[in-house]
């Protein structure tokens, strides 16, 4: 079969191509810009590429293609979507694509046991450690996650294991479907993380969401199994419209003082990387993470359960998180140069801003922390988000915002943090004012979705040079 794959350098539809490669497909596809480290790794693949979505297309690298996979970031009147449309020609999503031909077909040893990691925040990072976890323990899962772990250096693969992970995106499916990606899934198990208002392009409240995580919970079998955060007020709502799954709780404070009492119970450590957990028979473990903070505490929790559930021994589970060699782009170390130490963060929810301006706190204590921050999301360009920031930012010494492209004001919004907030609509001058203002031993934090225009090893150049 071909495929050809619309917006394929982004990291999901990018997956879809290379599991459709490991199946046998050829598979082409094109995106308005072709660009590394995806561009790479599906010419690597043997993928071809074109830049653009001109309707030509379809009568050149696309003339034999039996289906086209078209990504949720296509609308209509874009104009190869609309030739696809004219000429009647075969199309679906990739979620659909993925349950279709993956998630429910049969494996081996059996069907699948789909593990979806759902939730507002941490869902790259938790995935990537169930992964790594069940591949540690010799069940060589399949996965498709929104980022690439390090520990296997793509961000897709397809085995003849039954088990496979997969990060379940609570944004819409595309343009014909717009329900939530994760409805395709139908896990038996599925971690519910956290539940906050984000995506305020395709959703108009928080409630908008919740119904959507509960036709997630409807799909869930019932000898399946729900993970749920005890600490979060939106998720006992999705909860309480119905459940028929196991449930079990995960987390260190009660809803409603005491309503829900998790079965995994996490307290906190001494270091910044090291906490206690309680199982659910009472035991006290200790949780060594490389990955620093709170928010990676209770992702590595949800892991844990997940894998439970799927049959890895406590001991096992926590032996593999203890080597778990993270995320790119999830508080990753760039590099150091003229003693200034940069980092790469994906954080662009004010809630991930705060914790990851947290955990490197707790790593580097009194030195100076610098942030430098792209509100780039869909959410943040709208501004909804806006009055959130400044508080989100209060770990850091000095703010650096790049506010090319916002509908608001950037200055204002940051005013509440006086003198130490800094906005620049322009790359360049932003960058120079950086290289100016850093000294040996500053850790600056560079938070964006995007590419943020190659600022980190600009940067490190900068300083070295």
């Amino acid at each position: 079969m071909h495929l050809h794959i619309l917006g394929i350098c982004g990291t999901f539809m990018g997956g879809i191509a290379a599991l459709a490669r490991e199946q046998g497909h050829i598979v082409t596809g094109c995106d308005a810009q072709t660009y590394p480290p995806m561009s790479t790794q599906l010419e690597t693949l043997g993928i071809g590429l074109t830049s653009g979505y001109d309707a030509e297309q379809l009568d050149i690298v696309a003339r034999d293609a039996d289906i086209f996979v078209i990504g949720n970031a296509l609308s209509r009147g874009n104009s190869l979507v609309e030739a696809i449309l004219e000429r009647n020609l075969p199309y679906t999503s990739g979620p659909q694509w993925l349950a279709e031909q993956v998630l429910r077909a049969p494996t081996p040893q059996g069907a699948r046991h789909v593990l979806a990691v759902a939730g507002t925040h941490g869902k790259t990072t938790t995935a990537s450690m169930l992964a790594w976890v069940l591949d540690c323990a010799g069940l060589r899962p399949g996965f498709l996650i929104g980022g690439v772990p390090a520990g296997f250096q793509v961000s897709a693969r397809l085995t003849d294991s039954p088990f496979f992970v997969i990060e379940a995106d609570e944004y819409d499916t595309a343009f014909f479907d717009k329900r939530s990606k994760f409805v395709h899934y139908r896990p038996r198990t599925a971690i519910l993380n956290n539940l906050e208002f984000d995506h305020a392009d395709i959703f108009a409240d928080l409630a908008a969401i919740e119904t959507q995580f509960h036709h997630l919970v409807r799909t869930v079998p019932s000898g399946g199994r729900l993970i749920v955060n005890s600490e979060s007020e939106a998720l006992q709502r999705v909860l309480a419209r119905g459940a028929w799954s196991e449930i079990e709780y995960f987390g260190d404070s009660f809803f409603d003082d005491g309503a829900v009492s998790p079965e995994w119970g996490l307290q906190e450590g001494a270091a910044a990387a090291e906490f206690r957990i309680v199982t659910p028979d009472g035991a006290e473990k200790k949780l060594s993470l490389p990955s620093l903070g709170r928010m990676n505490a209770m992702n590595a929790l949800a892991a844990i359960a997940a894998a439970r559930h799927a049959g890895v021994g406590i001991d096992e589970v926590l032996a593999a998180l203890a080597r778990f060699p993270g995320v790119a782009r999830r508080l990753e170390l760039r590099g150091q140069a003229r003693g200034v130490a940069v980092y790469d963060d994906f954080a662009h929810h004010p809630t991930a801003i705060a914790a990851t301006l947290e955990a490197l706190r707790g790593r580097i204590g009194s030195s100076r922390l610098i942030a430098v921050l792209e509100p780039r999301s869909n959410t943040m360009k709208l501004g909804t988000m806006k009055a959130a920031l400044p508080a989100s930012l209060r770990e850091a010494d000095a703010v650096y915002c790049y506010a090319a492209n916002l509908s608001w004001g950037a200055a204002a919004a940051l005013a509440p943090l006086g003198e130490k907030a800094r906005t620049f609509d322009a790359l360049p001058a932003l960058l120079d004012a950086l290289v100016a203002d850093t000294r040996a031993g500053d850790h600056v934090l560079i938070m964006s979705n995007g590419g943020f225009g190659g600022i980190h090893q600009k940067l490190l150049a900068a300083l070295a040079g």
